[in-house]
């Protein structure tokens, strides 16, 4: 149960291409693979690559790279989106402070707003955490106390102190190219200490290229080989961890086992 929790296939990068590289990735034997929107345009274009593919699924966000394009009434529409359409989680949301040169208070502003939604509807969120975690930790519990719907920290590089606090909240952690990096030491190290059960695989296509494929655009088919580095790390079978992770993205992601077709 090859699941890929985070992949934008909506962009540009894949305008040439799609059609063949979204059939690269099932030939591969991806199974499944979740598609977050970044911004308002892309609401639209992630529903329309799902549309009638039992395999792609999507997640409906406003990024916090993409905020200062962003309007107030675009969390209305999120909302209606949210309401309309079955979505499996929030998302891509959050907060990036490695990009010094978008105000943190517009971003917060943007991530507490869509954590409401979240919350008002019982849906996971899909998080982007760059440089940020402590701060999303805080709003995390200050939204949803302990007992949110959890969801996912997708590309987590924080700590082990930081990812157990995540995974108290319900979360798992999303791990993927960057792990196949030899030089990636305490990325490494991370993904070995983790349970099991806290941890989902993800491509960040066309973003975050393996080493393995590190000057190629970056595409779910290559999640597999990823796959297979991060079991190797680990010490286990790849056939251990694909079956570990593909469970945890479906529990984490409640909407997505119900309807996931193996």
């Amino acid at each position: 149960m090859l699941i890929d929790t985070h992949c934008h296939l909506d962009a540009f990068e894949f305008d040439a291409d799609r059609i063949a590289m979204i059939e690269r990735a099932r030939r591969a034997g991806v199974g499944c693979m979740v598609l977050p929107a970044v911004d308002r345009d892309g609401f639209g274009r992630v529903r329309a690559l799902c549309d009638g593919q039992a395999d792609l699924r999507f997640a409906l966000g406003i990024h916090p790279l993409f905020v200062p394009a962003a309007r107030p009434d675009d969390v209305d529409r999120l909302a209606m989106e949210l309401d309309a359409h079955d979505v499996v989680a929030v998302g891509e949301i959050g907060l990036d402070f490695f990009v010094t040169d978008i105000d943190p208070e517009l971003q917060e502003w943007y991530f507490v707003a869509q954590l409401k939604l979240a919350r008002e509807r019982d849906l996971p969120v899909l998080l982007h955490v760059r440089r940020s975690q402590d701060r999303i930790l805080k709003h995390l519990r200050a939204v949803f106390g302990r007992n949110g719907p959890g969801g996912i920290a997708h590309a987590f590089n924080g700590s082990r102190q930081q990812a157990d606090e995540f995974i108290k909240l319900g979360f798992a952690l999303g791990f993927g190219g960057a792990v196949t990096w030899q030089r990636a030491l305490n990325l490494r190290r991370l993904v070995t200490e983790l349970p099991l059960e806290s941890i989902v695989l993800e491509t960040d296509a066309p973003d975050i290229p393996p080493e393995f494929a590190a000057s190629e655009r970056n595409e779910p088919a290559n999640l597999p080989r990823i796959a297979q580095v991060i079991a190797g790390v680990r010490g286990i079978a790849t056939e251990e961890l694909v079956a570990a992770t593909g469970a945890n993205a479906l529990r984490v992601l409640p909407r997505l086992a119900a309807t996931y077709i193996e």
